[in-house]
């Protein structure tokens, strides 16, 4: 179930290009997506769901990390106005 509106969704040229290299890493963005716009924030803190549950109520900026084996970690993160989704490599932040 999809909580929020993303807005559009982009991924930064290296994750890009991971996509396209690796299928294994493609399927862990999709679903990673998906964990996201469901609510399920991933590898965070508490304090950390607890920011991006008070964001879904107040409209502020919402973020989710997720890791797999054998994959790089990714981040997931939307605009406070809902305008995009942007997928990322940590390291591209």
């Amino acid at each position: 179930m999809i909580k929020f509106n993303p807005g559009r969704i982009v991924v930064t040229r290296g994750v890009d290009n991971e996509m396209n290299d690796n299928a294994t890493f493609a399927r862990h963005v999709r679903l990673s997506l998906e964990r996201h716009l469901a609510g399920d924030w991933g590898n965070l803190c508490d304090e950390d769901r607890a920011t991006n549950k008070l964001a879904l109520l107040e409209g502020d900026r919402l973020f989710s990390a997720y890791t797999k084996v054998g994959v790089p970690p990714i981040w997931i993160i939307t605009e406070w106005d809902r305008s995009v989704t942007t997928i990322l490599f940590p390291d591209e932040y």
